[in-house]
């Protein structure tokens, strides 16, 4: 009887242990999860901003005599914002203090950014460079309330040489903006380092079109564009697999695109410009959708569809 008893123990035992491990995988991988779909949309929103604050710069230098090479200002300004031109110590400099919406209102932005650029420059010479400062920039997506604090220097290089005011007579003008590191402060609290390395190529097409490719090489993977920790303080590469396209005939959103993160719990496929369905849609009046696709443990896909 004793023995019979013991079995039975054992059994038990050894059901409750396996019962516990299946909970705490199934509790692990629902965590994996969130954090992948959490990381993608903080890539997302950071890049997004990022970009903001490139076609910001590149409309507010575009009205200043000093910065582009004009004889006279011409009008242009920003959304919810003020700007302050002066120039000392060799500098042309330009403040942009940010409070308010932007110009699709989606989101608002409080914070200030400073444009620099040698004297001895125009922003219409080919390889003038461009310096934004970034000072905590807090920007709120009104979608959801979700915000993101930006601190940093990012360059801005006119490789091709031209001013966007005169694309449709040029063709094409090619920026690369990169960052060596520029701290992001995310809405739980956590401050993590984000580089950036990427190259934009505007063409025109009933208005100004931008494509995205990412310019840095690490190992076997190429295309980067941002890389550094991300909020869980898991590091993270993404790459641009399809160039990233944001058009001015639908408000300077992006349009399509595709992007890879890799070195996480696994490789996430982010695909741009869907609807809630995750089929291509053109400029919607609501909100664009991402689809995030990774294999998840044994062998899983998991698909997460959210708005962006």
């Amino acid at each position: 009887m004793k023995i019979k008893i013991q079995f039975l123990l054992i059994a038990v035992l050894a059901l409750s242990v396996s019962f516990m491990s299946c909970k705490k995988s199934d509790s692990a991988t629902a965590t994996d999860n969130t954090d992948l779909v959490t990381h993608s949309d903080d890539q997302s929103n950071f890049a997004q901003n990022i970009d903001e604050t490139a076609n910001d710069a590149n409309t507010v230098i575009d009205s200043y005599g000093a910065f582009n090479g004009l004889v006279a200002n011409t009008t242009g300004t920003l959304c919810g914002s003020t700007e302050v031109l002066d120039s000392s110590n060799g500098l042309r400099r330009l403040t942009i203090t940010y409070n308010g919406l932007n110009c699709s209102n989606t989101r608002t932005r409080v914070g200030v950014v400073v444009l620099t650029m040698p004297l001895a420059q125009h922003w219409k010479d080919q390889g003038a460079v461009l310096t934004i400062n970034v000072q905590n920039l807090k920007i709120t997506r009104l979608s959801d309330q979700k915000s993101i604090t930006i601190n940093g220097i990012t360059t801005v290089t006119n490789v091709s040489g031209g001013r966007l005011r005169d694309l449709s007579s040029l063709g094409t003008i090619i920026h690369d903006i990169a960052s060596a590191g520029m701290t992001v402060t995310f809405d739980n609290g956590s401050q993590r380092s984000w580089q950036i390395s990427k190259r934009r190529t505007f063409t025109y097409n009933n208005g100004i079109v931008i494509s995205t490719i990412g310019t840095h090489t690490d190992g076997s993977t190429t295309g980067i564009a941002e890389w550094g920790t991300n909020r869980f303080g898991n590091s993270f590469v993404t790459a641009i697999t399809q160039p990233m396209v944001i058009r001015q005939d639908c408000n300077f959103r992006l349009v399509s695109g595709q992007v890879t993160h890799s070195r996480l719990l696994a490789n996430v496929v982010v695909t741009f410009g869907l609807d809630s369905t995750g089929n291509p849609v053109s400029c919607p009046s609501g909100n664009f959708y991402m689809k995030i696709v990774w294999t998840g443990v044994s062998g899983i896909v998991r698909t997460y569809i959210i708005p962006y």
